[in-house]
């Protein structure tokens, strides 16, 4: 089944409130988009434009349409040329490198433009609108470098190749293939725009790549949050862990939401309301014990996060602004991404301190000093062939090569501000930069994550041969079944690579049950 087929619902663009699901739906291929029809919402759009026009007739002048753009704003455009300077626009930041963004990314690009523009404030015809809703509807994709840009006055570089494919230039990802843009447009029976004023800026000046690359980044920390928790409760019980760390009353004493909730969520799952064994340790090392004051931050910090998402998602976020109603022009600068710039920042943050908290429970689980009577490195071979099995030992290497990693990008890129163009730009928020690195994050950390489902696969079975009266909650017991289903113990040693991706891409596709 393709993703196209795989719609199940229709996400309507007409300037009301998007959210993070939504788009990343969208992104995922998991819903359609299509314009909104309403009379209101369009002749909205449309009075936009007419306004445009009228002070173009009336010789306005208007930034980015009368004049150059950037430090180049004293310069006057002649009339007769007004009408090139949009393609020279998106023409001349054509300068794109690095890798291309996946095609789930470039539709969380397109969705993010299309939201911001149906705001009805960037001066920008119905038409424009209908071309962009069409690359979504018809899976058309920009082929878009994902490195470029400074993420203040815009997305500037990235989205030129969004502006690009409206007109009918540059290439696309269609079909599975890489194609040229006249091309599929043509086969679409879509006809290349010829930009209006103010048009190419509409497009390219904001904040859609930071903004849509930070909701799939979301989600995806939401996903790791749930799995880190149910993660530690399957290590608890395989370290023989003390499930009364996570006691109700304790986590009432220090009220951080996000925090009790992990705490709660252990509580189910380990059945805390059972005795405690006396083999236990009274204290357990601060990777189980304090899992939910780690997993906590990034659950505290979601809500926060999506607001700032979401607000910038839902803004008109170029420059200037053209507000029909009132009939004004409003030059500013809505386009500086700072809000995700901090909330990306945050978020890898966050996400790389869970990936070291996991990276440290599997240190624990595989050295036989600390494990409570499992075997070393996790290894489910016995007898004479023990000696020559190793378990997840190289895994485990792995695991700590891909935290370091991890921790290694938190560094904040909204610190590294340069001024740009003839120090015009000259603060700049660093937000597109600040979105990958998360994304990059999240990438080793579900690698992470991927490591700990197979030892945790090892966990169970390892423990109940120690403890074959071992009980697990409805939750964990399910849990453990799915594992099973997915992934053999393993006892003679063998390439885990293969089960890695598996893992990783059913992690990414949600099939896991997880917390809600």
């Amino acid at each position: 089944m393709t993703e196209l087929q795989a719609q199940t619902h229709t996400v309507v663009f007409d300037g009301r409130r998007l959210d993070i699901e939504s788009l990343c739906a969208l992104a995922q291929g998991r819903a359609q988009a299509m314009l909104g029809a309403d009379a209101e919402f369009r002749g909205r759009i449309a009075r936009g434009a007419d306004f445009l026009d009228r002070l173009l007739r009336e010789d306005g002048v208007v930034y980015g349409v009368t004049t150059g753009y950037g430090d180049s704003c004293t310069v006057s455009i002649p009339p007769a040329l007004v009408a090139e300077l949009p393609h020279h626009l998106y023409a001349y930041h054509g300068c794109g490198a690095g890798r291309f963004l996946t095609p789930q990314e470039t539709r969380a690009v397109l969705a993010a433009r299309l939201a911001s523009l149906c705001q009805g404030v960037s001066g920008v015809s119905v038409a424009l609108l209908e071309q962009l809703a069409q690359l979504l509807a018809h899976d058309v994709l920009p082929l878009i470098p994902a490195e470029g840009s400074v993420g203040a006055s815009g997305d500037l570089t990235p989205l030129s190749y969004v502006a690009a494919v409206l007109c009918g230039e540059r290439e696309v990802w269609f079909q599975g293939q890489r194609r040229g843009a006249a091309e599929v447009l043509a086969q679409l029976g879509l006809t290349p725009l010829r930009l209006r004023p103010k048009e190419g800026l509409a497009i390219m000046n904001g904040t859609a790549v930071m903004t849509g690359l930070a909701c799939l980044a979301w989600q995806r920390a939401q996903t790791l949050s749930r799995l880190a928790a149910r993660l530690t409760a399957c290590n608890v019980v395989a370290a023989a862990g003390n499930a009364h760390h996570f006691d109700e009353r304790l986590f009432e004493l220090k009220p951080h939401a996000g925090q009790q909730r992990v705490a709660a969520w252990l509580r189910a799952d380990l059945c805390s309301d059972r005795p405690a064994r006396n083999e236990q340790r009274l204290q357990d090392r601060y990777s189980l014990r304090c899992a939910p004051h780690v997993i906590g931050v990034l659950e505290d910090a979601l809500p926060f996060l999506r607001g700032l998402i979401e607000n910038e998602l839902n803004s008109a976020n170029d420059n200037p602004l053209i507000d029909a109603q009132q009939e004004r022009v409003l030059h500013g600068g809505h386009f500086y991404g700072g809000h995700i710039a901090f909330a990306m920042d945050a978020l890898k943050t966050a996400v790389a301190n869970v990936a070291d908290l996991l990276d440290r429970q599997l240190a624990l689980l595989v050295d036989a000093r600390f494990n409570h009577g499992l075997p070393a490195n996790l290894s489910a071979a016995t007898g004479e062939r023990a000696a020559i099995n190793h378990g997840l030992k190289a895994l485990q290497i792995s695991v700590s090569a891909w935290t370091a990693e991890a921790l290694k990008l938190t560094l904040p890129a909204s610190v590294f501000s340069r001024s740009t163009e003839c120090h015009n730009q000259d603060k700049v928020s660093m937000g597109t930069i600040a979105a990958r690195d998360a994304l990059r994050v999240l990438e080793l950390t579900e690698q992470v994550a991927a490591a700990m489902l197979i030892a945790a696969r090892q966990g169970f079975t390892l423990r109940e041969r120690i403890d074959p009266a071992l009980r697990l909650s409805p939750a964990l017991a399910a849990f453990r079944a799915e594992l099973e289903d997915r992934i053999a113990l393993v006892t003679e040693d063998r390439a885990l690579d293969a089960d890695l991706q598996r893992l990783l891409a059913a992690l990414r596709e949600g099939a896991w049950s997880l917390p809600a």
